[in-house]
């Protein structure tokens, strides 16, 4: 075959995880410096909010689920992973078009999630727990005292990729088992928010709502984009 024919294969050929690899070396270096800024630009005005309430901040109320759902030492790695989780779909933008367009989504997120953080503070109960049995939860505790709790960030986030994350690997006609360990990866995160005790059920509740009403927006410009196309 010679270079002629093969530049003339449709896209379909192409394996799916040369394609993920072709997306991530496109603008890598724009990648890698936003995504660095905004995570950091992000935990600045977090900590800040939480730091500085305006008034005293709501306690959320526990459901069954909460009290079922145990804690977990090993839910910190998962928790902890979401930093990496959330650069994948930006990694993965074939182009400038979808790079904004994932960065203009995560941004809505965050500025939804830290204006209601703003306007009515909240933070998680004071679970009854030795955080000195869970080593790699009191180092969380310490770090994030648990406010800033509805809706869940965390929640929102993990949910926001795995669906774009979905959408891109159905692109590259990845097969069933990558899409489900991308499934399994946000599940895994979400359940990690009630392990360590950071969030509650309606906390990942508002989280998921909030991703949902993201991605449902973001799904309906890209439908228009590509019928004025």
């Amino acid at each position: 075959m010679n270079s002629r024919t093969a530049t003339s294969l449709p896209a379909t050929c192409v394996p799916w995880y040369q394609a993920l690899g072709s997306r991530f070396a496109t603008l890598w270096v724009a990648k890698m410096i936003g995504t660095t800024v905004g995570i950091s630009g992000f935990f600045s005005i977090y900590f800040w909010v939480m730091h500085n309430p305006p008034s005293e901040p709501t306690v959320m109320p526990l459901t069954l689920l909460d009290h079922w759902v145990g804690v977990s030492d090993e839910a910190m790695l998962l928790y902890g992973s979401l930093w990496f989780y959330i650069s994948l779909p930006p990694a993965f933008a074939k182009d400038w078009a979808g790079l904004r367009a994932c960065a203009r989504d995560a941004a809505f997120i965050a500025g939804a999630g830290l204006a209601v953080f703003w306007f009515f503070p909240t933070t998680v109960p004071a679970f009854a727990v030795d955080w000195a049995q869970y080593p790699s939860l009191m180092f969380l505790k310490n770090a994030d005292a648990g406010g800033n709790a509805f809706p869940s960030l965390h929640v929102a986030f993990a949910v926001f990729t795995a669906v774009l994350l979905e959408r891109q690997l159905r692109e590259v006609r990845a097969p069933s088992w990558v899409r489900m360990l991308n499934v399994l990866w946000a599940m895994g995160i979400v359940y990690s928010t009630l392990a360590t005790r950071q969030h509650v059920l309606l906390d990942v509740l508002g989280g998921t709502l909030l991703a949902a009403v993201v991605s449902r927006a973001g799904t309906t410009r890209a439908r228009l984009a590509w019928n004025e196309a």
